[in-house]
């Protein structure tokens, strides 16, 4: 008896805990808006999807820092300072 009754909280636990993880998982699984910036020596707008911990202004960041290297936003580019966020136009 004493082992169905632990088996039954366990489970409960374990119910109880993905019901919590559930809208967690759900925001994580959301698309997220592309940032878009742009600078006078790159044609065009750079549009970047932003992994799941990055923001529009850590991307920037990056992007502003002379010494930033290793990411391959803006096709690679390796202009860096000078960038500017801008909206994005929504894709026709």
């Amino acid at each position: 008896m004493r082992n169905r009754v632990s088996l039954g909280i366990a489970l409960l636990a374990w119910l109880l805990l993905c019901e919590a993880a559930a809208p967690v998982r759900a925001q994580q699984q959301r698309p997220r808006p592309p940032c878009c910036f742009n600078h006078t020596q790159f044609a065009g707008t750079c549009s970047v999807e932003p992994a799941p911990r990055e923001t529009c202004a850590t991307i920037l960041a990056y992007l502003n820092n002379p010494n930033a290297a290793g990411k391959t936003y803006c096709n690679s580019t390796t202009i860096r300072g000078g960038w500017k966020n801008v909206g994005c136009k929504p894709a026709r």
